[in-house]
């Protein structure tokens, strides 16, 4: 099995661990070793005030109710990221990730799963396994060359991708304006 495919396969079960699941799950594999040993965990309570984006800050009330979000999110830390999960329970759960170590460029994604897109003028990918049906897909943003944003949406149910990429699409056009 080629290793694209592998990072697929890793890509769907983070995505669908990332959302309501409780564990850490995030849409990326970066494309090397880091090589830096990790930094000690902020408290997943608030991150600190000085690391840049954060991701629970990017969908306000109104954005939250524009995309079907009556929850608030909660703050995590994925693979050293920080990261905002909201469940809409019974309905589906998005998560956003902020890579500070990992531009687009620098992400491993089979290449027939993501399209090119741009989300308010930002370089941007739409990654989605139509063939596999399972209801998730990922709005990844360009945040420089050696950042991104990566929106993970995941429908309840594991079905309609389609729907899954709507969703994902409408709050990475919600987020995206707070971006740097």
């Amino acid at each position: 099995m080629s290793s694209r495919l592998v990072g697929l396969g890793v890509l769907v079960v983070l995505i669908v661990s990332a959302c309501g699941q409780g564990a850490a799950g995030q849409a990326r594999i970066p494309a090397a070793d880091d090589g830096a040993s990790p930094a000690p965990a902020p408290s997943s309570s608030a991150p600190a005030p000085d690391r840049g984006v954060d991701p629970c800050a990017l969908l306000d009330p109104k954005d939250r109710s524009t995309a079907g979000i009556n929850v608030l999110g909660v703050a995590k830390e994925i693979n050293g990221a920080r990261a905002c999960d909201w469940t809409v329970p019974a309905t589906f759960g998005v998560t956003i990730t902020v890579d500070e170590k990992n531009g687009l460029a620098d992400l491993e994604i089979a290449r027939k799963t993501a399209t090119k897109t741009k989300v308010g003028g930002r370089a941007a990918l739409k990654v989605a396994d139509k063939k596999a049906a399972d209801g998730t897909c990922a709005v990844l943003l360009g945040l420089g060359e050696k950042a991104s944003v990566q929106i993970d949406v995941s429908n309840t149910n594991f079905t309609d991708t389609p729907l899954a990429c709507e969703r994902a699409v409408t709050v990475a056009g919600l987020a995206e304006p707070k971006l740097p």
